[in-house]
Order: C-alpha cells, then structure tokens, then sequence
C-alpha cells in the first residue's frame, strides 16, 4: 500500500495551520519534511545544529512561514531555549515531530559503553527532553506528537543493533506517552520509515569504520568483511528503494493532520513488511533470513557483495 494513500473514513483532514517544530531539519528527511509542512500552511520551526544548514533551509523555503533555530537536543539549556522562543513567536504549538537521529552502526562486541549512551542521549533521552520541554504548549493547543523511528523499531538487524536498541526505545517511549497524554488531547503517533536515500548512508559507512577501528584488533578482523558487505548492501537497497524523502513528509503531514492520527505510520513498503513479519514470524525463521549478514564473519580475504535480506 502507497504510503500516502487514502485511508477511508479515517481520511478527514484538519486544516494544516499553527506552529510545528521539526528537529534534525539539516538535510535529508528532516529537511523535506520542514519544507513540505511550510509549503502546505504550516508554521515551522526548523531545529538545526549549524547556522549556515538553517541560512541554506531558509534559502529553499517559498512562503515565508520558515525558521530555523539551533536546537541540540542532547543539551537541557538548547532544549529550553527552544520551548522559550516558540512560546514567545507563537504561543502555542500544533505539533512536533522528533525527527533528529543519528546510526551507530557495526558488531555490539565492537561498540562500547560510550557509544551505546550517545546512540541513546540523541534517538531517545533526547527526544523525551523535546517532549517534556514542549509539552505545556502542546497542551494548550490540543497539538500532535510525532516521533520518527523506523523499520528497525520492530526487528533487530545484526550490525544495527544499537541503532535497534534505540528504536525499539523510541516505540516504547511513544506507546507509553500516547497513554499517558491521551487524557489531555495530545496526540502521539510513530511514524516509521523504510530504506530512503539520503545523506545518512554516506555517514554510516563511515561510523561503521571507525567502529572497527576502535575495537581490538583481533575482534575487529572477525566482523571486517561482513560489516563492509554489509553496510555495501544497506548503500544498495537504499539506491534501490521506491520511496523518497517526499514520500515520508507527507506521512508526516497525515499524522499532523487526520483527524484521528493513527498510533503508527509506514513510509515505504519496507517498514510496512519488516513491522508485519516480526508481528508474524517466529524468532527462528527471522533468525533465518539474517543469516546472509552474519555468513562472512570470521571469513579473511576480500570483501563480498551481500545485499541485505
């Protein structure tokens, strides 16, 4: 099913108006999704970590309803500062939508403890700050919460298992929040996308490297081969998939906008097959079809080509 379809008598609209709040707007989904939500009425605050990434979002916005303000939402006082100014600019808030992220890929033997804590201060502690921060505007105007995760949110894939950690964390963190608000009007869905490509798979070509680099030599020889087969094969379905950033802002502007949001959103055929067959599979056979993943470690020589399953 096309991300973007029709949803029958859930299909109504709410005017896309108010203020929204976009983390991780840089480049890549964040960026597509600031934009899209600008161009269809929206008041958007992009969260950015560099003033020219803001200036040259500034620059591609065609409506005059853009911002941008430097948010680190590993940082208290960043955090605080933007609840501050959209309590000052706006004095309510229609929606956020914690979108930034980052992937700390490679073996779990090769990550260490500081690693694993950033993976979780930026995907999940981070997000929790944003939410928490934001909340009394949320509150005032009745607003929407909408956390990005993905299709690893509900399986975990070897060589991503941090990522995963976080992930699966995230899905947890929305399901609670969205019991937990719900008495008060705000709404909360997860919105998962699939394989797109963007600039974050040059980026964990790279981390995965220095994973490797940083773990003893002996374990890192272990996983070498199968990490670069991997994360070739991860750059390949990327290049390979159907769905585009486009396709995921507008599942983001759904989950804004339905009248009722629904608790999980998929962009991309991917997502949408990865949720049903953790939902479906034993552990076993999900075992099974990551074996191709893991069948060149401990295995010398050059590198191979194995695309991921």
């Amino acid at each position: 099913m096309n991300a973007t379809a029709p949803h029958g008598p859930r299909g109504r609209r709410l005017p896309p108006h108010g203020a929204v709040v976009v983390t991780g707007a840089s480049s890549g989904l964040g960026r597509e999704c600031a934009l899209e939500l600008e161009s269809r009425g929206f008041q958007v605050l992009a969260g950015v970590r560099r003033e020219e990434d803001g200036e040259k979002l500034l620059t591609e916005a065609r409506y005059g309803r853009l911002h941008h303000t430097l948010i680190d939402i590993t940082d208290e006082a960043s955090v605080r500062a933007s609840a501050e100014l959209v309590a000052d600019r706006y004095g309510g808030l229609r929606g956020l939508v914690n979108n930034a992220g980052i992937c700390v890929p490679g073996p779990l033997e090769c990550i260490d403890g500081d690693q694993l804590r950033h993976q979780l201060d930026v995907n999940l502690v981070g997000h929790l700050s944003m939410i928490r921060a934001h909340l009394p505007l949320l509150r005032r105007s009745n607003g929407r919460i909408v956390n990005v995760t993905s299709g690893l949110g509900k399986t975990a894939v070897p060589f991503l298992g941090a990522y995963s950690v976080a992930q699966f964390a995230k899905e947890a963190l929305s399901d609670a929040l969205r019991r937990e608000l719900a008495p008060s009007g705000v709404r909360v869905s997860i919105v998962a996308p699939g394989a797109i490509l963007t600039p974050i798979w040059s980026k964990v070509s790279q981390a995965g490297e220095r994973a490797l680099g940083d773990a003893p030599p002996a374990v890192a020889d272990l996983y070498r081969s199968a990490l670069q087969a991997f994360l070739e094969g991860n750059a390949q379905l990327a290049m390979a998939s159907r769905t585009t950033p486009e396709d995921f802002a507008r599942t983001v502007l759904r989950a804004l906008t339905d009248v009722r949001p629904r608790a999980r959103y998929w962009a991309g055929a991917d997502a949408r097959r990865a949720a049903l067959l953790a939902r479906l599979l034993p552990d076993p056979l999900l075992d099974r079809r990551f074996r191709g993943i893991t069948a060149l470690v401990g295995a010398p020589g050059p590198v191979g080509k194995t695309p991921v399953p």
